[in-house]
Order: structure tokens, then C-alpha cells, then sequence
């Protein structure tokens, strides 16, 4: 698969694997992708890992992470 650092720089049609993070499972802060913006402690969230590349995990904004589905659904 190369270098690829970003989940954004894989291909649309590549398989994630999603997990719902709920609030009280969420007890460090992350950055979001979809938006840069921070990923407080106690939010519910999305982490979402490929398949293929387990190292680019992360985590999700649930809003940017839906808008990402469908950015990724209109390829």
C-alpha cells in the first residue's frame, strides 16, 4: 500500500472496520480528520481503522465521520 500517512489518501473504495467509542469509554482526547478540530474527553466518537492498514486508525467526529461515508459513497 506505500507510505500513506492520511486516512483521506486512501483509496474511496478502501474497507474500514468502525466502532462507536461511547462517552464514558472516551478518557483521552484525539484529533478529528474530517474536521482538525479536537476530540474532547467524555465525547462519543467513531474510530475508524482500514482493513489493510491498521496503523492509520482514527478518530472520528460521528458528524464527520458520517459526511466522510457519504463523500466516500459519491467516490
Amino acid at each position: 500500500m506505500g507510505k500513506l500517512r492520511r486516512m483521506n489518501e486512501l483509496p474511496l473504495d478502501t474497507e474500514v472496520a468502525v466502532r462507536h467509542v461511547q462517552p464514558y469509554e472516551a478518557v483521552k482526547a484525539y484529533r478529528c480528520p474530517g474536521c482538525d478540530h479536537e476530540i474532547g474527553r467524555g465525547l462519543g466518537h467513531e474510530v475508524v481503522v482500514p482493513i489493510d492498514a491498521p496503523e492509520l486508525r482514527r478518530h472520528w467526529h460521528s458528524g464527520c465521520w458520517h459526511r466522510e461515508q457519504r463523500r466516500r459513497a459519491r467516490g
